[in-house]
């Protein structure tokens, strides 16, 4: 179009002087109406999504996790179905919990569906917690098709030791959690996690890892050909475990739990040296009275933190306009990397000719105080609250049509579509 031409009139003009136009987020790690033991995350894909775009987030990807005895491809399939209802589109990861004769023709199947991404656990006995073996033949399976296993990495065997030591001695509360699942537990299970994927020459994404230990073993497995994804999250990144001494510590129970502040220096130099190479949120949208429910034993709590509408506001703030981050790294890693890893780039994370025009106004100067009463979580309460955040989005079209404008909701009609992945090339890591 020649300059000062008249735009069509089904086309809008926003006026980004003094912006930054951006990719819409996609976040990688979301969990939506998720149940782990007797607890279920209070969001549906509408109030999920929501929260979402009001972020800066355009993309989310969910997790299909089966229940005991619960089948995974139709859980997905039930899953994937629910895209429709969301204000943005969305990605899915299925979950395999055990082997059996079933599962080729399965992955298959939800590789099909447009899933290729499958999640695995290796703790929560008698939930969702699968065996090595399982692990190392569904990563095989997956890379024979062009898909890819996510892992949440914790040794079950050293978590469920230290949790019987501290019950023994009645640090068992939340305001030990800490001690429960140390690092030493994500460590031990990165390594092997790494070790069939190189056996088997896979690739492989490590979600939330906290332990500047992880990272440096997932850069040396890089250094020598494996690809792996090393994905942290917000409250990793900003948050320490002194919020376990403080009051409500059952608040930010999550697992990994946070890690102690020169831990946390020490990932968040992953954010410029490459050793990180996705942010998720790894949203659990839990309220505080569930979360003060259990508070006094963890193995019986609900575990993860709300994060989905902070993710992107909250990295800008802390680590572009205080810490002198580059736009480029962090659109790379809170947009590119995760569309990338998902399968689902160009379509999504991008810029470009043929990409979704899912965008980001971005105002770099506004400012907010971080209070969960102005926020769109279906919870009560933000890990972040009181939190001074510098960098906000301004208007976010998802498709083209803004769903937020100045900075307000505008548009809540549910228009998310199921977003196929396409074999992911790994090369593009």
């Amino acid at each position: 179009m020649e300059p000062g031409a008249l735009l069509p009139d089904e086309w809008s003009a926003i006026d980004a002087t003094g912006r930054l136009v951006l990719p819409g987020g996609v976040d990688p790690h979301c969990h939506v109406g998720f149940t782990s033991g007797s607890f279920t995350t209070l969001d549906d894909y509408r109030q999920a999504t929501q929260a979402a775009v009001c972020g800066g987030t355009t993309t989310i990807a969910d997790f299909a996790i089966p229940r005991p005895g619960e089948v995974p491809i139709e859980v997905a399939t039930a899953q994937q179905a629910k895209a429709s209802q969301g204000l943005c589109d969305s990605a899915l990861h299925a979950c395999v919990v055990n082997w059996d004769a079933s599962i080729p023709g399965q992955l298959r199947g939800l590789a099909a569906m447009g899933i290729l991404t499958v999640k695995m656990f290796t703790t929560y006995r008698g939930e969702t917690m699968a065996s090595d073996e399982s692990i190392f033949k569904v990563m095989n399976e997956l890379n024979e098709i062009g898909g890819m296993l996510f892992v949440h990495c914790e040794a079950n065997h050293i978590i469920e030791e230290q949790q019987e030591r501290n019950a023994a001695r009645g640090r068992i509360a939340a305001s030990y959690h800490r001690e429960t699942r140390p690092p030493i537990a994500e460590t031990a299970s990165v390594a092997t996690v790494i070790a069939m994927a190189e056996a088997l020459g896979a690739p492989v994404y490590l979600v939330h890892q906290s332990s500047p230990d992880c990272l440096q073993l997932a850069a040396a497995a890089r250094m020598r050909g494996i690809i792996v994804f090393s994905e942290a999250v917000t409250h990793h990144l900003v948050l320490d475990d002194t919020r376990y001494d403080g009051d409500n510590p059952e608040r930010y129970v999550c697992c990994p739990p946070l890690r102690p502040r020169p831990m946390v220096d020490a990932i968040t130099a992953g954010l410029w040296n490459g050793n990180i190479t996705t942010i998720g949120s790894d949203h659990c949208c839990y309220n505080t009275r569930q979360k003060a429910s259990a508070m006094d034993d963890v193995r019986n709590m609900p575990n993860g933190l709300p994060g989905v509408e902070l993710r992107m506001p909250v990295i800008f703030s802390e680590f572009v306009n205080k810490a002198g981050f580059s736009i480029e790294r962090f659109v790379e890693l809170c947009c590119t990397a995760p569309a990338k890893a998902n399968g689902i780039w160009p379509q999504k994370g991008e810029l470009l000719p043929g990409s979704d025009a899912d965008l980001v106004i971005w105002d770099p100067a506004a400012t907010r105080r971080v209070r969960a009463t102005d926020l769109h979580m279906a919870t009560d309460y933000s890990p972040f609250e009181g939190m001074e955040v510098t960098g906000w989005p301004e208007t976010v079209p998802v498709r083209g049509e803004a769903v937020v404008d100045h900075g307000q909701l505008t548009d809540i009609r549910p228009r998310g579509q199921a977003v196929r992945a396409h074999p992911i090339d790994a090369r593009t890591n």
